[in-house]
């Protein structure tokens, strides 16, 4: 039985795409998928399974269209892969409030990005873009919008918090 973590785009976010966490959750089980457990209300879940990560993702793409009508990005990472983004954070010594980790949906083709960011940074990976949001997140130019835009591809963003909270709840799952 393999763990997986999923993050989807963009759901109960400014009353848009309002996804009720406990009927998606008893749906995802109804599917076949196993220990499903959602984690705080803006789609985050981890879950175990013996399909593939594709197949997962069309499932929960699926559910989501023909149960909730949301058709939002769909990320499914292995718990080794959200390991290695973790441990290659190169803001990992700074305030834990300015580390954000967007995901991306597919590697981009864009290698490098000018922007004027003040005293905010940044670096790209193939699957991540690691942010230090020095006045936070609220106030960077670093947006997941932003990098979705300048790298033509979709993305998700995380801050550290949820995101080591999410590799402990899919590490609990292979207990």
């Amino acid at each position: 039985m393999n763990t997986h973590i999923i993050i989807l785009r963009g759901v109960n976010v400014s009353g848009k795409n309002k996804l009720p966490m406990k009927p998606f959750q008893s749906e995802l089980l109804n599917r076949g998928l196993q220990n499903v457990q959602t984690y705080i209300q803006s789609g985050n879940i981890v879950l175990q399974s013996e399909k593939t990560t594709s197949e997962i993702q069309e499932v929960i793409e699926k559910v989501l269209r023909d149960n909730f009508e949301i058709d939002v990005p769909v990320q499914v990472w292995s718990v080794q892969a959200w390991k290695e983004v973790i441990f290659a954070n190169p803001y990992a010594e700074m305030p834990e409030k300015q580390q954000y980790f967007t995901f991306l949906n597919s590697e981009s083709e864009v290698k490098t990005i000018d922007v004027d960011a003040k005293e905010d940074g940044f670096e790209l990976t193939a699957h991540c873009v690691y942010v230090n949001a020095v006045g936070g997140y609220g106030k960077t130019k670093l947006t997941n919008n932003f990098f979705e835009k300048k790298l033509k591809v979709q993305a998700t963003t995380r801050n550290l918090k949820t995101t080591i909270t999410l590799l402990s709840l899919a590490e609990n799952l292979t207990k």
